[in-house]
């Protein structure tokens, strides 16, 4: 029981200050206010700069430098693999599209499971464009190519 404690107050403690950092999406055309459900910015180059930035400045210190993890929280370089396998091209789209959709609500809303925050919610500290131009620099990270 004690070891539990232990390892939970390493865990806490590696999270370090995570205060989120405003993103700068002025580069980077406007995608509206309704939140779009696919990725407005996939294959984009100034959007997978700005979600580099802001990956490092905000997700890196839980989900590893360059989205390789170090145990703390998942692998974003895995999110999709299960759609590079996928051979039919509809069933490939609807699984990215799926993907997709996940990771905004996963970023929008958070994480918990019984009472734990496993990641904060960002919606109101970023923006649409913030949260898309980090999907889109993860797409860039794959550890599968689609």
């Amino acid at each position: 029981m004690a070891g539990a404690a232990v390892m939970a107050s390493a865990l806490a403690w590696a999270h370090g200050d995570v205060t989120p950092q405003a993103v700068d999406t002025s580069s980077l055309p406007k995608v509206g206010a309704a939140w779009r459900a696919e990725n407005p910015y996939r294959s984009n180059p100034a959007a997978v700069q700005v979600g580099s930035s802001a990956y490092s400045q905000n997700c890196a210190r839980c989900h590893g430098i360059d989205a390789v993890s170090g145990g703390i929280a998942p692998d974003l370089r895995k999110l999709d693999n299960d759609c590079a396998t996928t051979k039919d091209a509809a069933r490939k789209a609807a699984c990215v599209k799926d993907n997709d959709e996940y990771f905004l609500t996963t970023v929008r809303h958070g994480r918990t499971r019984n009472g734990a925050v496993y990641m904060p919610p960002f919606e109101g500290t970023f923006d649409q464009e913030a949260i898309w131009a980090i999907k889109a620099y993860l797409e860039t990270r794959r550890e599968k190519a689609l």
